[in-house]
């Protein structure tokens, strides 16, 4: 018996019931006319038709053909019965093949057949009630498959639009993977030859015989930063080609790294870059052991302090940086901190960047959270990063 049923599925079990109640009160009727002895046994006839009612009711979509085997044996005992039994092999055209529907049908037919023979009927009555049942159960069994056929019409073509729509998805990937791959080749064919010829004239400028110590200097800072703009290009066009979608640590084509990842251990070089370009930092790092931090942590905590000097360069130059980096309750925290500008100090500065949105993307990655904005005369970039109870290292490449 299976009452998960909704209610239009209820409606429609309610409806075909009271049909088989219907027909099964007309059957008692006629065979009251034929037999008028029977009318002491109307009360425990609607009883048995009652009864077949509710098992129709409550079987008629779990167990189709077991309720109407049963159905066509209790109609032997009443003529109420006659109804729920046809309605029964009406829900078996319906719900099981044709060939089962055959069986069920010329069964009931053939006990119907057996119990009008059995009954003393003239010739007249006895052909004009089968052939009453016969035509009966002939529309019954007809318009059952028709709409069994009608089901499975309806079902094909949901599975037509779902494989409609599987293949608009495919396409749609298909034409993303192409675009990625089109601005990958657009990024190498701008981007790399510019950067390779600023390669050249700062290596040209470094290495002049007449240059000045602190234009050579200068020049192979702009040289070196060009070559790891290069390495960035690179690995950006890899991540635009790869087959399989950004996620965490995004893959490399061909599963190859082009370059070491960078991890909490080379921040220092990091920040020695930035002195170096007469940056004004201050690190304070309360790390006890670097080298423990998971990489995969280690390499967004980097790259946050990377994001946070470049802001501190572009909209503070010349402003003294404090970068603090520890670890307690179990997250990572970096803070990168900078004093405004006179001239800023006293505006509202604007929102976050493509730099900051950027850093709160890497940041969600890994369930950390993020703060930045003005605080006092300073602007302050404050990232908390999760760290696991038993770290392990990830050399994933970087997004």
């Amino acid at each position: 018996m299976d009452l998960r049923r909704s209610k239009r599925e209820w409606a429609a079990d309610a409806g075909a019931t009271l049909v088989a109640a219907v027909v099964g009160v007309l059957m008692l009727f006629a065979s009251l006319d034929s037999f008028p002895e029977k009318e002491n046994a109307i009360i425990p006839d609607l009883a048995i038709g009652t009864v077949a009612c509710a098992l129709f009711l409550a079987f008629r979509r779990a167990r189709p053909a077991a309720i109407a085997v049963v159905l066509m044996i209790v109609q032997i005992m009443a003529s109420t019965a006659y109804g729920p039994a046809a309605m029964a092999v009406f829900t078996v055209a319906i719900r099981r093949s044709w060939r089962v529907t055959a069986l069920v049908a010329a069964a009931n037919l053939g006990i119907i057949t057996t119990v009008f023979s059995l009954v003393s009927l003239d010739r007249a009555d006895f052909r004009d009630g089968l052939v009453t049942f016969y035509l009966g159960y002939a529309v019954l069994v007809s318009v059952g498959l028709l709409i069994r056929s009608q089901h499975q019409l309806i079902a094909s073509l949901r599975e037509r639009a779902r494989e409609a729509e599987e293949g608009q998805r495919l396409r749609v990937e298909e034409a993303r993977l192409l675009e990625r791959e089109r601005i990958a080749r657009e990024m190498h064919d701008v981007l790399a030859h510019r950067i390779s010829l600023l390669s050249v004239h700062a290596g040209a400028l470094e290495f002049g015989p007449d240059a000045p110590a602190a234009q050579r200097e200068a020049a192979g800072i702009i040289r070196q930063s060009a070559y790891e703009a290069m390495e960035d290009l690179r690995e950006v066009i890899g991540v635009l080609r790869a087959d399989t979608p950004l996620t965490g640590d995004a893959v490399v084509t061909g599963g190859e790294r082009d370059r070491p990842q960078p991890t909490l251990t080379d921040l220092p070089a990091l920040i020695d870059e930035s002195r170096e370009a007469g940056a004004h930092v201050r690190l304070d790092a309360r790390v006890p052991d670097p080298a423990a931090i998971p990489a995969r942590i280690g390499r967004h905590a980097y790259r946050v302090v990377q994001e946070g000097l470049t802001n501190a360069r572009k909209h503070a130059p010349g402003s003294h940086v404090r970068v603090t980096v520890e670890t307690a309750g179990g997250e990572l925290t970096i803070v990168v901190a900078n004093r405004l500008l006179p001239a800023l100090a006293a505006l509202d500065l604007p929102g976050a960047g493509a730099g900051l949105v950027g850093l709160r993307e890497r940041v969600d990655l890994v369930g950390g959270t993020i703060e930045h904005g003005r605080i006092g005369d300073e602007f302050r970039l404050r990232v908390s990063l999760p760290l696991p109870a038993r770290p392990g290292h990830d050399a994933g490449p970087d997004q």
